[in-house]
């Protein structure tokens, strides 16, 4: 059985934070809270989601605010994503992986029907045996969908030596759940000092990452 790697898409393989930060403040202004900067956002970031916003706001949102922040996140983010690239290296490093005989596939949490096309455009989608977005509605945890997205892929991958390479511990805790190992980037949403703890490996490129992960579950 092939090593094999399932990649997350925001904030590790597409380089989006510059985005993500800028469709957060958007979200922020619309109930009244101020904007952050980057290093604030990566050091209160949380998800599920409507938990970061508990910490901004001092309670939970109420079920009209959460839909006006997931509304405002999302308008502004599909307008400034389109001028985010891949992070440094990927073209390489999937390259590289498949042609060393393993497998990898994509699992987000961003939209199925909007994922899709983009990965595709990057020219990336002939890498992976699967690529899943989410379905469903925003704002949850990985952990089932990554349960589904193995059960998927079948018989060719096996959750014990798979890793899963994100950039937040929602995506260790995922792969945790799953059987599976995890890899977490410090380029995306977390800092270094909020991904520690999870107990996972941490490292600061996703090169680093995939050697990792090939000798984890190699």
């Amino acid at each position: 059985m092939r090593t094999h790697i399932v990649w997350d898409w925001n904030g590790t393989l597409f380089h989006d934070m510059e985005a993500v930060l800028g469709a957060s403040n958007a979200a922020f202004a619309s109930v009244g809270i101020g904007p952050m900067t980057m290093q604030e956002y990566r050091e209160q970031y949380e998800i599920p989601i409507p938990r970061f916003y508990q910490r901004l706001l001092g309670r939970l949102p109420s079920e009209a605010e959460w839909l006006l922040l997931d509304d405002a996140f999302h308008v502004r983010y599909r307008e400034l994503s389109a001028a985010c690239g891949l992070t440094e290296g990927v073209l390489e490093l999937l390259a590289d992986w498949r042609a060393a005989g393993h497998s990898q596939s994509l699992l987000s949490m961003y939209e199925h029907e909007k994922l899709v096309p983009i990965v595709d455009g990057f020219g990336l989608t002939g890498h992976f045996l699967r690529v899943d977005g989410r379905s469903g509605p925003s704002g949850g945890q990985k952990a089932e969908h990554l349960t589904r997205h193995l059960a998927a892929l079948g018989e060719h991958v096996d959750p014990a030596r798979t890793v899963l390479i994100g950039d937040a511990a929602d995506d260790a805790l995922a792969a945790l759940h799953a059987g599976a190992h995890a890899v977490l980037y410090t380029g995306g949403s977390h800092t270094r000092e909020k991904l520690e703890p999870v107990g996972v490996p941490v490292v600061d490129s996703l090169a680093e990452a995939v050697e990792l992960a090939g000798r984890i579950a190699g």
